[in-house]
């Protein structure tokens, strides 16, 4: 009854928002808040068409579903982390942990959902276009790829980096080159390197100066690693739970696994790209061990799995299907070169120990270089099966 209406509500409103309407210039606002709350009336009749339940909206659902554990799991890590390094003793799992991680984790969220979106629905305005619901999973995935303790002016601004020259500038949904989120983060990097890297960032609260207890450095394993303290990191199954400092949503890995089911049983995410992404991770990180000039060098291929944000690039960044292969060999190729890419770059040039982050942004300018190829392979291939004419 409450939906029906809620219905009628809209539909009297309607009519004020169309052509010839009093607020015919805001359509495309309407058209979308109309869209979020109900699925379009709009079907095909006939013609040669694809019919299936996965609309774009549906998608950006499921992949905002397989965030959630990682998001959940990032508020939990957050709050237990504050307390442990002013030396309370409090339970992972505990109501004050997650209310403390829930009041500086959202602000973020907040942010950048309104930051990107009031952006998008600006240049719909202006261009007269639908508004795109691409940005429902970026305005996720710039919160939980971020350190708990960025300005919220900086996540502004970043967003608007992103959204503007990583998508608008491009076409906006569906036509742009680079991941959007990744981006954001590049943006800080290069233009904020003090709020983005050093052991201050991670916890929050170590940044304003808090007290906090001997002993606790609140180092991410990659600084430890790019420091040579290999003795000093964590042990492989904290860092697979998650308990550890880092970036919001990125620590756990189990948690992130989570999201890689719900993504491959919806057939929304590429199992192909994730499995080819672990195998080039694993493999570059075999072969510095053979060479093993440093400590870095040194420490066991496998732990790059759980380190930094490689298991979240490999789930949900390489998986981007706009920014990512799209044919079937060149799935593997792709994210081959990315895992191989991401352990060479964090260990050989320890400056940018989250090399994850830029060997997804150095693949998706090759993606579509990598599919050109496959597809000519492919042709190639079969016109030498057709016999040539005397």
């Amino acid at each position: 009854m409450k939906a029906n209406k809620l219905r009628q509500l809209v539909d009297r409103v309607k009519p004020q928002f169309q052509k010839g309407g009093k607020l015919a210039k805001l359509h495309s606002t309407f058209d979308a808040f109309e869209s979020f709350l109900f699925v379009p009336d709009r079907v095909t009749t006939n013609g040669a068409h694809i019919r299936d339940s996965i609309d774009l909206k549906r998608t950006m659902t499921v992949v905002i579903l397989a965030l959630l554990p990682a998001l959940f799991f990032g508020m939990l890590n957050t709050g237990f982390q504050h307390f442990l390094s002013i030396g309370k003793e409090v339970a992972f799992f505990s109501w004050e942990g997650l209310w403390f991680g829930f009041l500086k984790v959202f602000p973020i969220i907040v942010v950048s959902y309104v930051t990107g979106l009031g952006i998008e629905f600006i240049f719909a305005q202006v261009k007269g276009h639908e508004v795109n619901e691409g940005f429902l999973v970026s305005g996720m995935l710039i919160p939980l790829i971020m350190p708990v303790d960025v300005p919220l002016w900086m996540v502004a601004l970043a967003t608007a980096f992103a959204v503007v020259f990583g998508k608008e500038v491009f076409g906006g949904t569906g036509m742009n080159v680079f991941n959007p989120a990744l981006l954001s983060r590049v943006f800080l990097f290069f233009a904020y390197p003090a709020f983005m890297t050093g052991d201050k960032i991670w916890i929050a609260g170590l940044t304003k100066g808090q007290g906090v207890v001997d002993g606790f450095s609140g180092a991410t394993p990659l600084g430890e690693a790019a420091a040579g303290h290999i003795d000093k990191m964590p042990k492989f199954l904290d860092m697979f739970l998650g308990t550890i400092p880092g970036s919001i949503g990125e620590t756990s890995t189990l948690a992130i696994l989570i999201g890689a089911v719900i993504l491959v049983a919806t057939g929304i995410g590429s199992w192909k790209i994730m499995v080819s992404v672990v195998a080039g991770g694993l493999f570059m990180g075999g072969i510095l061990n053979l060479w093993g000039a440093n400590s870095y060098m040194q420490v066991p291929f496998y732990y790059h799995l759980v380190m930094g944000g490689f298991a979240f690039g490999a789930v949900f960044m390489a998986t981007d299907p706009v920014t990512g292969a799209q044919t079937e060999r060149g799935k593997w190729i792709y994210g081959f070169f990315i895992g191989l890419m991401s352990i060479l770059i964090r260990v050989v040039n320890p400056a940018y120990p989250e090399g994850v982050m830029l060997a997804i942004l150095l693949m998706n300018i090759f993606a579509p270089l990598i599919d050109h190829f496959v597809v000519q392979s492919n042709i190639n291939r079969r016109l030498k099966r057709i016999p040539a004419k005397v």
